[in-house]
């Protein structure tokens, strides 16, 4: 891996607002340090290249972003066909598909990597060989607003900086952190099942290193400053090939403290304010998203004061929408939706149902009981799912995630599989479409693809079930025939986001409130910021057909009421859901 290297001093000019600012945020994540030098080198890193930050910082405000931003995720080799680079076959189809309905496309890491299907590095500086080269990422960076992972928490235990670390060699001698066996590690929140210390062998004798994800996934030690600095080089590399939005992955566990929690510590939020300041005052339009899988209060601690995430995802959705689908009522969801605050200005929540990793458990915590969360994971486990488990201080184990593809996990209700699979997930897709904030589709939702058994047999691992590789020749092909479920989810879909993009109600910072239409209807109201348009975005997360009168929603006297999705117009008698069915309904077109 790339070493760390001294940036040699630039000519820019820094406004002293810009300096002082930085200068306080190191005072309160390294209060024993220098913080002027600190400053001086955090300058250096960032903005070391030969760029120069703006005069003034970014204002926080609507403007960063519009009805019309929407991205898909994928891997970097979601696509392949044993020919072609898989990065080159991917601008291929987003290019050929997608151009023009999406804006914005997120690679998950398409690095050099061990385990964890890339999220285990060995070099941030570097594309993994397999997928192709720096040429292709800048391609498709100029074609479609990138966003890449940094990956923040940890590194390879196979990378040259742990090895480095073994050896005892500067800097990285205190790159990562250790414990030993004796400390009280009893409070630490845990993502997973495994022992948290590894111990391995080191010039400087035996030592226990942390591993909040697997003993392939060393953490870092961020209470060495070196390693911020590290981490702010490689976030401006990015930036200079053509990265525009950066996820900081499992952000919520970089700083740890002996007999804390080890998660969401001031200085974790410290660092990420830094890095904010940081991208307001950076030339090109930077958003930093945080990746922070906790319940819901937790992860919305990540807006901070308009200062820290310009986007968080919206973890606690995925669980609920599948809860009502498969249930049949959105009790839950409409109590969830109500307490939601509106994102401050200049913030976004990033809107998913599916992703690499499995549905999340513990963003429903406090949402769902325990029984309905037992209902839907055995429910889901009923339709091919699996299920992987994380361990409690007491050392009791519960339900983290499940792992199914989505268009698998909505194959029918809690009384087993039906004929309203895809008219289900649809409605899946189209009120996380409509609901506040920027879309994120997951490519396997958008191509209805059924879970990978042999992925998981070959890997050993739940994940991989919704990690499928297509074929390039037969995605086209089974695309190409309009009887397929990935034709029919696909056109729809590719449908859907088409008209959301034109609607300025669909700003994702445009009001919303939840309309109270019964436990079989999940609906919301939204309003452009210029007043001008409402949108009644109802959705039956039923198998029945339902009736509801107009004179319930509040439709605006004097004006032409359509849906949408549909084409009908509304009249002022009763308006009728076929199963599954979502209506947009709104005054202009």
């Amino acid at each position: 891996m790339t070493t760390v290297s001294e940036t040699p001093q630039k000519s820019m000019v820094i406004s002293r607002r810009l300096r002082e600012s930085i200068r306080l945020h190191l005072e309160s994540i390294y209060p024993d340090k220098d913080s002027r030098a600190l400053t001086r080198q955090v300058l250096e890193a960032f903005w070391g290249d030969g760029a120069v930050p703006r005069k003034r910082g970014r204002v926080a405000g609507n403007n960063m972003w519009s009805a019309d931003n929407t991205y898909v995720i994928t891997y970097g080799n979601s696509i392949i066909d044993g020919e072609h680079k898989p990065l080159s076959l991917l601008q291929d189809f987003v290019t050929e598909n997608l151009k023009g309905v999406i804006k914005g496309v997120h690679i998950l890491p398409y690095f050099p990597y061990t385990s964890d299907d890339g999220f285990a590095i060995t070099d941030y500086r570097a594309i993994d060989s397999g997928l192709g080269g720096w040429e292709d990422i800048e391609r498709i960076g100029r074609e479609f607003r990138l966003m890449s992972d940094l990956v923040l928490n940890h590194c390879s235990s196979q990378s040259s900086w742990f090895n480095e670390f073994r050896m005892g060699h500067e800097p990285y001698k205190d790159f990562f952190f250790t414990a030993s066996p004796e400390d009280d590690l009893s409070s630490v929140v845990r993502p997973r099942a495994h022992p948290l210390l590894r111990k391995v062998e080191t010039a400087d004798g035996e030592k226990y290193v942390w591993c909040t994800f697997s003993h392939d996934q060393v953490d870092f030690d961020f209470s060495n400053p070196d390693v911020l600095l590290e981490f702010l080089r490689i976030m401006r590399f990015h930036i200079n090939r053509g990265v525009r939005t950066i996820r900081l992955d499992a952000c919520a566990f970089i700083w740890k403290e002996i007999g804390t929690s080890c998660i969401h510590l001031p200085e974790t939020h410290e660092i990420i304010r830094l890095m904010r300041l940081l991208a307001d005052f950076s030339e090109e339009s930077i958003v930093l998203i945080t990746e922070t899988n906790v319940p819901n209060v937790e992860n919305l601690s990540y807006f901070g004061n308009r200062n820290e995430a310009h986007m968080i995802y919206n973890f606690s959705l995925p669980p609920l929408i599948v809860h009502a689908l498969l249930t049949g009522t959105s009790q839950f969801l409409n109590a969830w939706q109500m307490a939601m605050p509106p994102a401050q200005m200049g913030c976004a929540y990033f809107n998913f149902t599916a992703s690499h990793d499995g549905i999340g458990l513990r963003p429903a915590e406090s949402l769902l009981s325990e029984d309905a969360i037992s209902q839907m994971v055995e429910t889901v486990k009923g339709f091919g799912g699996r299920v992987s488990m994380r361990q409690l201080s007491d050392g009791s184990m519960r339900p983290y995630e499940m792992n199914v593809s989505l268009f698998d996990a909505l194959k029918g209700t809690v009384r087993g599989e039906d004929d309203h699979n895809i008219a289900r997930f649809l409605c899946s897709q189209t009120i996380a479409m409509a609901l506040e904030g920027i879309p994120a589709i997951y490519i396997h939702s958008l191509l209805a693809t059924s879970n990978d058994y042999e992925g998981v047999e070959k890997s050993g691992h739940n994940r991989a079930i919704n990690r499928h590789r297509w074929n390039y020749d037969a995605l086209q092909e089974a695309l190409a025939d309009e009887t397929t479920q990935h034709a029919q989810v696909f056109n729809a879909m590719r449908a859907l986001i088409s008209v959301r993009t034109r609607q300025p109600a669909f700003h994702p910072n445009a009001t919303q409130f939840t309309l109270h239409l019964g436990e079989k209807l999940f609906g919301f109201w939204r309003q452009s910021v210029d007043r001008t348009q409402s949108i009644f975005a109802i959705n039956n997360v039923t198998d029945e057909t339902l009736e509801i009168p107009a004179m319930a929603l509040n439709l605006i006297g004097g004006e032409n009421w359509v849906d949408l999705i549909s084409g009908e117009p509304v009249s002022d008698a009763k308006i009728t859901f076929a199963p599954y069915q979502c209506r947009w309904i709104t005054n202009k077109t």
